[in-house]
């Protein structure tokens, strides 16, 4: 052996000893903090791990679906491929622990090494993972999904990849991710690491020669633990498990996904829904309607001990459900007017007269959490936001966020004066019963749109009072198809919308309140909010490094949000109100998860050793 070629061998058994002591391959990753589940942990623990499986579970689904692609801006997905509820078919690359704040354990990426300022990702796939045809998932299957995402993928997904500066095949089982700094600073995201490991993995055999974009009718293949069973579109969907589901014995899975068959039936609307869950058609009702979990839920089979009422306290976000206005209309971008129509409002009365006095007025967009702001900015809030002191009312220093209170006749006509008095500040002069602009000679005219007949009982209520003002609202119900499309392509003047949240906020709410977002058809920014305050928040908050800066930082968006008065809030229960027929057992209840449908199982089953 030359000198030359030991000299060679020398160097190569360095750079190869510096490469493996260079990664720091981990089982999983945590936003903030330390992992609560370590090296080979077998399960969560907030499953069984022995749950038997078999038997079916049936759900019911108000509105409907025309499309069987969820990633896309054109159609209507249904439940179970939708990128909202639990994910039957498709997987990501890492799989969130449900009892952790925003902590991800390894799915699809067996092993993860992440660099210690979160510059960049290297996932290590598990060669175990395979597609429905036994091909196995690889790189390029990582690699097609990210840039098919990101080219004709939903707004969300367009807007976040914009933060990745390059994605690289190592190997056939490797992918490494690059993040861009921050323009101001130089850091880096570190929520970054975390949303990209939530990307949804399609298959790139399958789309060779089809055109993604297009609202299709034909089965995705997804490497999930199930496909699709049976389709009536528009109207049903089941899923059956795949026997040869590749990560059946995965930590992140054991104790879930316990059922052979999951089938969604969908009906017109709640109403509908109701009676046909009590005649037994489906197994699991959530009531979202305290007043009716008081009045409808006294039926036969529940006297007979047939369907189980749960009634749980929960510790969850509750999100922010409320009046929306579409700022990017004239009509609604002079802040005043906003808050003027938020007089109009009567909850107290609502709350008394059809919900048994059940529900909570939301005064947070983090209500429900130490998120939430705590009235008066103090502290180090304060500090964050005496920054945009002078483009911030005066009042928000002063007094504490709150929300007009009626409930009688005498109080609401205190609140319409106040609304009458603000209007005028801004222009509007009541004329012959009619608010009308003096200088446009417009008349303060506006619809609501809506898509579940549930909603209509308050929103009538609100354009009575609106009336009074001089302001003529127009409600109109469309089915859930086209209220979906008129929602994202911002088609409306006011509608009631839900925007959920985590115990983590971050990178979406960039989605839900920033500026790039806005104009951006199909993003979740529905308000239409251009205010570079809450841009720089947002980046602020998907910045955050310790928890204690999250909670800061989300509490001064939280105010800036609510001083806006960009939204009119609702209401909400720290309940959850379920009823199912009694086939089924499930895990203890824990306050921080909820309800977890894919971990309960069939009682007609037992566990095969």
């Amino acid at each position: 052996m030359s000198y030359l070629y030991r000299l060679f061998l020398f160097f190569m058994t360095l750079e190869v000893l510096f490469i493996s002591q260079s990664v720091c391959k981990e089982h999983g990753i945590a936003m903030h903090g330390k992992l609560k589940y370590p090296l080979n942990f077998t399960h969560f623990s907030t499953v069984n791990p022995d749950a038997p499986k078999g038997g079916k579970l049936c759900l019911g689904v108000t509105g409907t679906f025309d499309s069987l692609n969820p990633y896309v801006i054109k159609g209507t997905p249904p439940a179970g491929l939708s990128i909202f509820s639990e994910r039957l078919v498709f997987e990501s690359l890492m799989k969130r622990s449900p009892d952790e704040a925003f902590s991800l354990y390894g799915l699809i990426a067996e092993f993860v090494d992440l660099a210690p300022n979160r510059s960049w990702i290297i996932f290590y796939l598990n060669p175990k993972a395979k597609w429905p045809n036994d091909s196995p998932i690889t790189a390029d299957d990582i690699i097609f999904s990210f840039e098919t995402l990101k080219e004709k993928g939903l707004a969300n997904y367009r807007l976040f990849f914009k933060k990745i500066a390059k994605v690289e095949k190592i190997n056939d089982y490797t992918v490494k991710f690059s993040f861009l700094a921050d323009s101001n600073d130089g850091t880096f995201d570190p929520e970054a690491p975390m949303l990209i490991s939530l990307l949804p993995i399609l298959p790139k055999y399958f789309f060779k020669g089809r055109d993604f974009e297009k609202v299709t009718h034909e089965e995705i293949p997804g490497s999930g633990p199930y496909k699709i069973k049976t389709l009536k579109m528009g109207h049903r969907i089941s899923y059956e498990r795949r026997p040869n589901y590749w990560g059946e014995n995965l930590p992140v899975n054991v104790g879930f996904y316990n059922f052979s068959e999951v089938q969604f039936d969908y009906y017109r609307d709640s109403k509908v829904a109701l009676e046909a869950f009590k005649a037994g058609e489906y197994d699991i009702r959530g009531e979202s309607e305290p007043g009716q979990w008081i009045e409808n839920y006294n039926f036969p089979a529940i006297k007979e001990g047939k369907v189980i009422r749960m009634e749980l306290n929960h510790k969850r976000p509750v999100g922010m459900r409320a009046f929306i206005f579409n700022t990017r209309k004239d009509l609604f971008k002079n802040e005043k007017v906003r808050h003027a129509l938020s007089y109009a409002f009567d909850f107290e009365w609502l709350n008394q007269s059809l919900f048994h006095n059940c529900f909570t007025r939301t005064k947070s967009y983090f209500d429900n959490t130490i998120l939430a702001n705590d009235g008066i900015p103090q502290g180090d809030v304060l500090k964050i936001l005496l920054k945009f002191k002078q483009n911030l009312p005066s009042s928000l220093f002063s007094t504490p966020y709150s929300l007009p209170i009626a409930g009688t006749k005498v109080n609401l006509r205190k609140n319409l004066k106040k609304a009458r008095d603000l209007l005028q500040e801004c222009g509007w002069e009541i004329h012959d019963s009619k608010l009308i602009h003096k200088e446009t000679k417009r008349p303060f005219e506006f619809e609501i749109i809506l898509y579940r007949p549930e909603d209509e009982k308050i929103t009538l209520a609100y354009v009575k009072n609106l009336k009074f003002l001089g302001i003529h609202a127009k409600v109109r119900t469309v089915d859930a198809t086209q209220y979906e499309r008129r929602l994202g392509t911002f088609d409306y003047d006011m509608t009631i919308h839900t925007w959920g949240h985590t115990l983590s906020p971050g990178n979406e709410q960039a989605l839900y309140w920033g500026s790039k977002a806005a104009d951006q058809e199909g993003s979740r920014n529905y308000i239409g909010i251009k205010n570079p305050i809450v841009d720089e928040l947002c980046r602020l908050l998907a910045m955050t490094k310790s928890s204690e800066e999250l909670v800061t930082i989300a509490k001064a968006l939280d105010h800036v949000l609510l001083w806006n008065h960009y939204v009119i809030p609702l209401y909400h229960s720290n309940k959850i109100f379920l009823a199912y027929w009694d086939k089924f057992d499930h895990p203890p209840f824990n306050p921080l998860d909820g309800i977890v449908l894919m971990s309960w199982w069939s009682k007609n089953f037992k566990k095969i050793k």
